[in-house]
């Protein structure tokens, strides 16, 4: 009989979806780099069948792309792709921030205050001179969106928002640098759908969020097109960004 101290394998499954999950919206693993079962297997020192998992995980939300006869590849990144994100995106939490409005309760109005306040007291980038996001931020960004459509009452919405989230984040670390001009602009735009939300104004809130989408949107398709009109042979080329 396995002891107590023995990993359930849905546990390994869940750890290696973790890291490669992380290491692809972040940009570790490049956009078009293809993924090595057993390459992968010694990088988190987990065995075959739960990297595998992962990445069956990870293919059914568009992160991993698979091939019968090319194996697994992190799915690449395009203009096309970015638009077709930001499109859903907008949909699907403009519903969900409606309904919860208007049939969420006083722990849900607790629950976003919270959330902004976390998100606004938090630090976006770990120094003035550094672009790399801090993962604190990165967890109150995404509880604070989450939150706003927390009260919605259909968990597939919550969960189609979410996966929107992450696939936008692959995208926005590609445009950190520009992003890094932006976060005091970014701090006003939560405080005011929060307002808005919790004052059960939908229709501004629901403008507000469209308004802070398209500019977050904006900000990052500028950032992927100069990328991809400028871009050579480097790490992260443009054959591997938009293949």
């Amino acid at each position: 009989m396995p002891n107590g101290r023995t990993t359930p394998p849905g546990s390994l499954a869940l750890t290696a979806y973790q890291h490669l999950h992380d290491e692809i919206v972040r940009g570790t693993l490049l956009p078009g780099q293809k993924l090595l079962i057993r390459d992968l297997c010694e990088r988190y020192g987990i065995g075959l069948s739960p990297v595998r998992e992962a990445l069956n995980r990870l293919s059914g939300q568009r992160l991993v792309v698979h091939n019968e006869q090319r194996g697994f590849m992190v799915t690449p990144l395009s203009e096309s792709d970015l638009e077709d994100i930001l499109r859903a995106r907008l949909w699907l939490n403009e519903i969900g921030l409606r309904r919860s409005i208007e049939y969420g309760d006083s722990e849900w109005e607790e629950r976003v205050v919270i959330a902004c306040h976390r998100l606004s007291r938090t630090p976006r980038f770990w120094d003035a001179g550094n672009v790399e996001i801090n993962p604190a931020w990165e967890e109150a960004h995404c509880l604070f969106h989450a939150g706003l459509v927390s009260a919605c009452g259909s968990a597939w919405l919550e969960k189609f928002c979410d996966q929107l989230f992450h696939a936008f984040e692959r995208y926005r670390y590609l445009s950190r640098v520009a992003a890094a001009t932006a976060p005091l602009h970014q701090n006003a735009e939560h405080s005011a759908i929060m307002e808005a939300a919790v004052s059960r104004k939908a229709d501004d809130a629901a403008r507000l969020l469209r308004e802070h989408f398209d500019k977050t949107g904006r900000l990052v398709h500028k950032q992927l097109a100069d990328m991809i009109s400028s871009a050579t042979n480097t790490a992260g080329n443009i054959a591997e960004i938009t293949a």
